[in-house]
């Protein structure tokens, strides 16, 4: 039941919450020990909060999930975890994230707060409607940067909730254009998928791609950006984030895999380099001034 209960937790997706990360690295905190381990906290506490929610989901869906080919061999849909279990792991969870969050201030919470209440609404409701499901799943991203910089009392810029917003639509749309693909009848996997075509879905993702990359670009050479971190060199990250974004496509687009591309990226060398890549390199711009 433990190990069932580990698959139902999805630790692997806890990649999505390094966001609450990103204004630690872009507020010049990572030297600061307490700013680092507010940050660490807030992230903790999103991964517990994804996991009730996963669980939550789950619940909810599992008389659905014993029809799909792959989803019903998730725990709670093959039986091997029973909803009663799946419950009271959720509920411990929502309140071990809630504590968490006492310790990070009222406006971290309230976030944290609003990110369970888009999910429970997406779980129930939003997911059924097209566009509005991966615009919630945006959002939740949205909430993660925010609450990121609430955990450690900084400002956010309004260029990197543009990247996050439009980056998080890119990976939602590519997400639903793979799941369309790898169900034949669009009856049997989600109910949204119905109101998808793979031409509708490329049309939307050709757009927020394009919207990706120019607000990278133009927040690497903002003059507020060149003066906050004293350099112009954030602008050579871009042929980084280009060649993530290429590469996902790629995952996507080229590659036949069951998995999603954005589970597929976890295990992809090529991606993972470039990530830690950008990651370095972005690090030693933005800290050089420090």
């Amino acid at each position: 039941m433990l190990l069932a209960l580990l698959q139902s937790l999805r630790p692997a997706q806890w990649t999505k919450n390094l966001f609450v990360l990103a204004p630690l690295l872009f507020a010049r905190r990572l030297s600061d020990p307490q700013a680092v381990g507010a940050a660490l906290l807030a992230f903790a506490c999103f991964c517990a909060a994804a996991s009730a929610v996963y669980l939550f989901n789950d619940l909810a869906d599992r008389e659905r999930d014993r029809s799909h080919p792959l989803k019903r061999h998730r725990p709670v849909a093959s039986g091997r975890l029973a909803p009663a279990a799946a419950t009271v792991a959720a509920l411990l969870l929502a309140t071990a994230a809630a504590a968490g969050a006492v310790r990070l201030g009222a406006r971290f919470g309230l976030l944290l707060g609003a990110y369970l209440t888009v999910n429970v609404l997406y779980t129930l409701a939003l997911k059924r409607f097209v566009i509005l499901d991966v615009m919630a799943i945006a959002a939740g991203f949205l909430l993660r940067v925010l609450a990121g910089a609430a955990a450690i009392a900084v400002a956010v810029s309004h260029w990197l909730l543009l990247c996050t917003g439009f980056l998080a639509l890119f990976l939602g749309f590519s997400k639903r254009r793979h799941e369309l693909l790898l169900t034949a009848d669009a009856a049997d996997g989600r109910e949204v998928l119905a109101h998808y075509s793979p031409a509708f879905l490329d049309q939307m993702i050709n757009v927020v791609t394009a919207s990706t990359v120019v607000c990278y670009a133009l927040y690497a050479v903002d003059a507020q950006t060149v003066a906050k971190f004293g350099s112009e060199r954030l602008i050579l990250t871009l042929p980084m984030v280009l060649f993530g974004i290429f590469r996902y496509l790629y995952l996507a687009y080229q590659v036949r895999d069951q998995r999603s591309p954005t589970e597929a990226i976890l295990t992809d060398p090529p991606f993972l380099a470039n990530l830690l890549l950008w990651a370095s390199v972005a690090a030693a711009i933005v800290h050089a001034a420090v």
